[in-house]
C-alpha cells in the first residue's frame, strides 16, 4: 500500500471535533492519516455529534485554550508541521488566535521558503447566511492574507470579495479581488452553481444536476490562472463534505508538488512559474484527485443509506406525537446519511479518475483581465 501513500508531510489540523459521524477534524484527521501523512489535531469544540442533526451536547474551546494547546507544543519542540489545515473556530477571539498560531509556525519556517504551507477554510456561513457571529468576518479578513490557500463557499467568497456573484464574470472577479485584496496565492471556491448564473462568453455551462469547483493560483504579476472542474451533484445532503475536500487538498497538494519537476517544494507558496497553464497548475492536479476520491465516497454513502432506509422501523406500543414522530424520522435519516469514511479507504487512496479540469475560457474573464 505505501505506494498509494503521498509523501510523508506533517500536519497541525485545528478545527472541531465530533464524537459521533466525521466533520471537523473527526473527518479530516482520519483522511489524511489514511494517505500517509502525520496528523495533530488541535480542536477547537467538542461536541456529541454535528449540527445537522440541530441538537447537541458539548463544549467551545476559548481563544486562550486554543494558545495554551499550542504553546505546550511550543515548549516540547513539537512544531515540525509541513503544513497548517484550519477549519471551524467558534468565536472571533479563536480564529484570531488560530490565525496567531499559523503566522507563527509561518516565522519558524521563514529562512526555508516552501517548507510550511497554510490552508486556511474561512467558515462563516453558506446559502447566503452566516452561521458565525458577525464579529467573525473581520476577524478572518485579518488572517486570510497569511494564508498559503483559502477554500470558501461561494457565500463565503463573496463575503471575502465584496462582490455578488451572479454570472460567470463576476465569479472571476470574485476570485480576482481575493488574490488582489489579501495578496493569497492559491484560492478555490469549493461549490458553485455555474447553471444559476447568468451566461455569457464561451464557456458553456454544466447541466443542472452538476457542482462545479473553481480554482485558481496567481501568477508573477498577480493575475489569475483560472480553472474549472464539474462534478455531478447527489441527491442527498451530506455533512462534513467541506472537511473531507480541504483534507484530501492537502494531501494531494502536497503529493501534486512533489511530483512536479523542479523546485517547486521550496519556492515560497508552491507558485508555479507563469509558463504553467491553469489545467496543469498542481493545484488543478490536486482538485481533480479530490474530487474523484469524494464522489466516489458520497456515492457509496448514499447507497448505504438508502438501504439502511429502506429497512422497516419496528413497530412499538410508544405513542408519539406528530410532532415526536417527525422529529424521530429526521434524526434517523441524518443519521443515515453519515458518510461512509473508514470502510472507503481504498478509494481515498488509489480513486478511479472520472473528472478533468478545464481552463476558464478568455471571453469569460472581465475585459481588464483578458
Amino acid at each position: 500500500m505505501s505506494d498509494q501513500l503521498v509523501p510523508e508531510t506533517r500536519v497541525l489540523a485545528v478545527a472541531s471535533h465530533v464524537v459521533y459521524g466525521h466533520v471537523g477534524n473527526t473527518m479530516a484527521t482520519f483522511v489524511m492519516q489514511s494517505l500517509g501523512c502525520e496528523v495533530a489535531a488541535l480542536n477547537t469544540v467538542h461536541f456529541s455529534n454535528h449540527s445537522g442533526y440541530r441538537q447537541l451536547k458539548g463544549t467551545r474551546a476559548t481563544a486562550q485554550e486554543i494558545s495554551d494547546l499550542y504553546q505546550g507544543l511550543c515548549q516540547s519542540s513539537l512544531t515540525d508541521f509541513d503544513v497548517m489545515l484550519s477549519g471551524y473556530a467558534p468565536s472571533a477571539a479563536a480564529v484570531e488566535s488560530v490565525g496567531a498560531i499559523g503566522i507563527d509556525l509561518q516565522q519558524k519556517a521563514k529562512s526555508k521558503p516552501g517548507s510550511f504551507f497554510w490552508v486556511l477554510d474561512p467558515v462563516m456561513g453558506d446559502q447566503g447566511r452566516l452561521y458565525v457571529n458577525d464579529d467573525v468576518i473581520p476577524a478572518y479578513k485579518k488572517i486570510v492574507p497569511y494564508a498559503d490557500l483559502i477554500l470558501p463557499n461561494q457565500f463565503e467568497a463573496e463575503v471575502l470579495s465584496g462582490i455578488n456573484i451572479t454570472s460567470l464574470e463576476t465569479l472571476a472577479e470574485a476570485i480576482t479581488a481575493i488574490h488582489r485584496i489579501y495578496s493569497v496565492p492559491h484560492v478555490i471556491i469549493t461549490s458553485v452553481q455555474l447553471f444559476k448564473l447568468s451566461q455569457s462568453g464561451s464557456t458553456p455551462p454544466p447541466p443542472e444536476n452538476f457542482l462545479t469547483v473553481i480554482g485558481s493560483t496567481t501568477k508573477s504579476d498577480g493575475s489569475p490562472r483560472i480553472f474549472r472542474v464539474d462534478v455531478p451533484a447527489l441527491d442527498c445532503f451530506f455533512s462534513g463534505t467541506g472537511d473531507m475536500f480541504a483534507a484530501l487538498t492537502v494531501a494531494r497538494l502536497s503529493e501534486a508538488v512533489s511530483n512536479t519537476a523542479g523546485d517547486l517544494r521550496a519556492t515560497k507558496s508552491w507558485i508555479s512559474p507563469d509558463s504553467v497553464a491553469a489545467v496543469d497548475l498542481p493545484l488543478a492536479k490536486a482538485t481533480i484527485k479530490v474530487l474523484s476520491s469524494m464522489h466516489s465516497v458520497l456515492e457509496r454513502t448514499l447507497e448505504s443509506r438508502d438501504a439502511e432506509l429502506a429497512v422497516a422501523v419496528p413497530a412499538t406500543n410508544e405513542q408519539l406525537s406528530e410532532e415526536e414522530a417527525a422529529k424521530r424520522d429526521y434524526l434517523r435519516r441524518t443519521k443515515a446519511a453519515e458518510v461512509r469514511l473508514v470502510r472507503n479507504t481504498n478509494v481515498l487512496r488509489d480513486p478511479k479518475i472520472q473528472f478533468e479540469a478545464l481552463d476558464w475560457q478568455k471571453e469569460d474573464l472581465p475585459k481588464h483581465l483578458q
